[in-house]
C-alpha cells in the first residue's frame, strides 16, 4: 500500500474533497465504488467526514453550504495544494491575480485552509497542516492518483501556479499541449488546454483522478450506481482512464495502470 509517512510539500496537490447535495447519499455511492469507510462527522466541524481506505484517510465529503448571503457551491470535487503557511500563500495568490473565494480559516486543530480560484477561474484549495497533513494513502486502487488542471489559458495559468504556489510546468515529450506540474524535481500533478477535451464549454477547473483496478468494470458499475459516462474508456500512455459523472453530477476521472506496471501478484 503507497502510504503516505512525510509531510507534503509546498504546491503538491495533497486533498480531495466533494460538496455533495446530499453527503449520506455520497458516502454510500463511493463506499460501493471504491470501498471507502466513512460517516456524517460531528456538527462543530459542519458534518465534514473524512472516509478512509484501509484505514488510512483518503478523501473527504461534506453537505453543500454557503456562507449567508453567498451562493451555494456546485457539487464538485475540490483538489486541495499544500501550503506550509496559508495566509503567505493566500496574499500571493491575490499578488498572483488569482481571487480569493474563502478565505484564511481554521479548521479545529487539525489545520488551516483557503479556497481560491485562478486567473482563468479554476477553482483550488489551499491546505496548511497543523495535526493533519492530507491523504494518507495515494497511487492504489481506490485512492487518489492524480490531479490536473484543465484550463483555457495554459501559459498565464502556468505563471500563476509558479509564481503563487511554486509549481513549475513543463513540457513532456510526445505529448505535444501537455505539461508536468512539478516540485522541485517531482512531477505531482498536470496541465492541458480544455478545449478538445472535454465538451465545448467546460469551463477551467482541476480534475481529480482515482485509481481502480479495472477501468470497464468500475464504469459499469457506476452506472448500474446511477452514475454517467462523460468519456468512455479509452487506452492512453498512462493506462485506460474514463471520465465520468456521480449520481449528484461531480465529474472525476477513474485510471488503471497499464499492466505492464502492475505489480507482480
Amino acid at each position: 500500500m503507497p502510504v503516505v509517512t512525510a509531510p507534503y510539500k509546498p504546491g503538491t496537490p495533497c486533498w480531495v474533497d466533494l460538496m455533495a447535495s446530499d453527503q449520506q447519499a455520497a458516502l454510500d455511492f463511493y463506499r460501493d465504488l471504491f470501498g471507502w469507510q466513512g460517516e456524517v462527522g460531528p456538527p462543530e466541524f459542519g458534518g465534514y467526514s473524512v472516509c478512509s481506505l484501509n484505514g488510512k484517510p483518503v478523501a473527504g465529503i461534506m453537505a453543500q453550504t454557503a456562507p449567508e448571503g453567498q451562493p451555494v457551491p456546485p457539487v464538485a470535487w475540490t483538489t486541495y495544494l499544500a501550503s506550509d503557511d496559508a495566509d503567505a500563500t493566500g496574499r500571493a495568490i491575490a499578488d498572483s491575480g488569482g481571487t480569493i473565494l474563502y478565505p484564511v480559516m481554521d479548521v479545529g486543530t487539525v489545520g488551516r485552509m483557503l479556497v481560491a480560484a485562478d486567473p482563468t477561474g479554476a477553482v483550488f484549495g489551499v491546505w496548511q497542516k497543523v495535526d493533519f497533513s492530507g491523504a494518507g494513502v495515494v497511487n492504489e486502487p481506490g485512492a487518489l492518483v492524480w490531479n490536473e488542471l484543465n484550463t483555457t489559458d495554459t501559459d498565464a495559468a502556468g505563471r500563476f501556479y509558479h509564481q503563487a504556489l511554486g509549481l513549475r510546468p513543463a513540457t513532456i515529450q510526445g505529448m505535444e499541449g501537455y505539461y508536468s506540474l512539478n516540485v522541485g524535481e517531482r512531477t505531482v500533478g498536470g496541465m492541458q488546454p480544455v478545449a478538445g477535451y472535454l465538451a465545448e464549454g467546460t469551463p477551467p477547473h482541476w480534475m481529480t483522478y482515482f485509481s481502480v483496478d479495472d477501468t470497464d468494470s468500475t464504469v459499469d458499475a457506476l452506472v448500474k450506481a446511477g452514475g454517467s459516462v462523460i468519456q468512455p474508456p479509452f487506452d492512453m500512455q498512462s493506462g485506460r482512464m474514463a471520465v465520468v459523472q456521480d449520481p449528484q453530477g461531480a465529474v472525476f476521472a477513474v485510471t488503471a495502470a497499464p499492466e505492464s506496471q502492475m505489480p507482480d501478484s
